[in-house]
């Protein structure tokens, strides 16, 4: 957890990310599922025993910064959350989210939505 931390406070927007590198196909990930608008995969460093991410193919570098008209592409995560929730057979519940800024814990200035699965969640996450 520290790590993660770490990681948030030194992160800065408007660098290439690990994330677009991914959509370029220029680093390998465990792809559960792509279209023309975003691309899911496995977490490289998953905080549970699910641990995936949904990520737009439009560079948004993070929630604050998102136009109004990208509001359906905001919905369109989460509803390809829920698909690949339901393709990797998590019944149980799970929990998506999505950080903002260095101190809401954003280590990756590319919206991206995660969803945890496989343990009791807590809230408030800590």
């Amino acid at each position: 957890m520290a790590d993660e931390i770490t990681k948030a406070q030194v992160a800065r927007p408007g660098s290439d990310t690990i994330f677009r590198k991914m959509i370029r196909k220029e680093i390998p990930a465990k792809i559960i599922y792509e279209d023309g608008q975003c691309l899911a995969f496995h977490d490289i460093s998953p905080q549970a025993p699910t641990h995936f991410l949904v990520i737009p193919k439009k560079h948004i570098s993070q929630i604050s910064a998102a136009a109004d008209d990208d509001e359906r592409l905001h919905g369109h995560l989460m509803i390809v959350g829920k698909k690949c929730a339901a393709d990797l057979g998590l019944k149980k519940g799970y929990q998506m989210v999505a950080n903002e800024g260095s101190n809401g814990g954003q280590s990756v200035y590319h919206i991206h939505l995660h969803v945890l699965e496989g343990r009791q969640m807590n809230w408030p996450p800590v």
